[in-house]
């Protein structure tokens, strides 16, 4: 198995777990994205365009957003 798919495995896994949901991060402000490790303007107007996700994997489709970054975003992005 390639590491990417590796990759895209453990966050499935992982994001079956994790308390945040997918709501918060479709409603998440600008603000709210960029106080996450990595993620400065542009990174988060990107983001936010390719709204709404309908799984954290989407996020992998994002340039400039990898594995590590998805996990950032789980454990930061909060709802206001």
């Amino acid at each position: 198995m390639s590491l990417k798919k590796l990759a895209i495995v453990a966050i499935m896994t992982f994001g079956m777990l994790h308390a945040m949901s997918l709501g918060e991060l479709n409603k998440a402000s600008k603000e709210d994205l960029m106080a996450i490790k990595g993620i400065g303007d542009k990174k988060a107007d990107t983001i936010m365009h390719a709204r709404p996700y309908k799984s954290f994997e989407d996020l992998l489709s994002v340039k400039g957003v990898g594995p590590a970054l998805v996990e950032n975003i789980k454990k930061d992005v909060k709802s206001k």
